[in-house]
């Protein structure tokens, strides 16, 4: 409006524009117009400030995959060092016109149960908060993605404490070999940081099906001295933290693509998700901080304290 009153000031004048504009529910008042004038008709330094701060709002969300809301890009700000409240951040993401991206709250149940197999007990029972220090509970499961060439599927195993992705991967099966191979890459990445690490004393939970009741699966829990534990049957919520985990993959990763071609471009997008899941993104259940930084954090406690230091 500031505009359009310069541009015909010389023809009706500034009071009669304004005056007009009033009675068509347009209120600009004449000093308002007087100010953007004294200064040239640019913008205020408000404005300026809040354009600058729009820009580098957008930069921390295009940096984390496009899936912040407000609340997670806010302790993204202060964690950049930018010094902004949570109402000033949601103001300029409705100014830059980004947004969160919403829970998804369906899935498609992959695993089937072996009624006549062995099952390890539930040694977790929901407990999710129980653990004090990372490699005490794992949990696992496994999606599918659709694919032009046909289904793939990703299999997960996700430390309880830290909630950091230990291992992974991606197969056009969904046999027994998809969730071992996750299972021994997240055994390779804790003895790759550590020789002393060893499974006695972990918990390995998972839902009860057919892969993880399998004869394979459980000698390879057993070789490495792991517990397997297993959900209640029929319960939704026996295997809630990982399910959890694949609902944020689902969201931020696979759905937001139109259509994936192979399951090799599954992989690749897994490989840049996993890393920036567990060095970047926050996490609220572990005071809004990456999976690394909250184990790193607590084996340098216990390095202050003179406890021996974990895997």
């Amino acid at each position: 409006m500031i505009d359009y009153i310069r541009r015909h000031r010389d023809r009706f004048g500034v009071e009669p524009i304004c005056a007009v504009l009033s009675e068509h529910g347009v209120h600009v008042a004449e000093s308002t117009y007087y100010a953007h004038a004294a200064r040239g008709f640019g913008p205020t330094n408000a404005e300026l400030a809040d354009a600058y701060a729009a820009n580098a709002v957008v930069d921390l969300w295009r940096a984390n995959w496009r899936v912040y809301g407000r609340r997670k890009l806010w302790h993204a700000a202060r964690r950049a060092g930018h010094d902004w409240g949570r109402d000033r951040v949601e103001r300029l993401m409705r100014i830059a016109g980004i947004h969160g991206v919403a829970r998804g709250r369906s899935r498609v149940r992959t695993t089937e149960r072996d009624q006549t197999a062995p099952r390890h007990p539930d040694h977790i029972q929901r407990r999710w908060d129980l653990p004090t220090c990372p490699d005490q509970w794992w949990v696992a499961d496994f999606t599918y993605v659709r694919t032009l060439a046909g289904f793939c599927y990703v299999s997960f195993v996700t430390d309880v404490y830290s909630r950091r992705i230990l291992g992974w991967r991606v197969s056009t099966s969904k046999a027994t070999p998809l969730v071992v191979s996750a299972l021994e890459q997240a055994l390779f990445t804790r003895r790759r940081t550590s020789f002393e690490f060893t499974g006695t004393g972990l918990l390995h939970h998972s839902d009860a099906g057919s892969q993880y009741t399998s004869l394979a699966f459980t000698e390879t829990l057993i070789e490495a001295g792991i517990t397997g534990s297993i959900g209640t049957v029929g319960d939704a919520l026996d295997n809630a933290l990982m399910e959890s985990t694949i609902g944020l993959f689902k969201n931020e990763v696979i759905d937001p693509e139109p259509s994936w071609a192979t399951w090799r471009q599954v992989e690749q997008a897994t490989a840049r998700w996993v890393h920036w899941y567990n060095h970047q993104r926050l996490h609220s259940a572990i005071g809004y901080r990456p999976p690394a930084e909250h184990e790193n954090a607590h084996y340098d406690s216990a390095h202050d304290h003179g406890e021996p230091a974990a895997a």
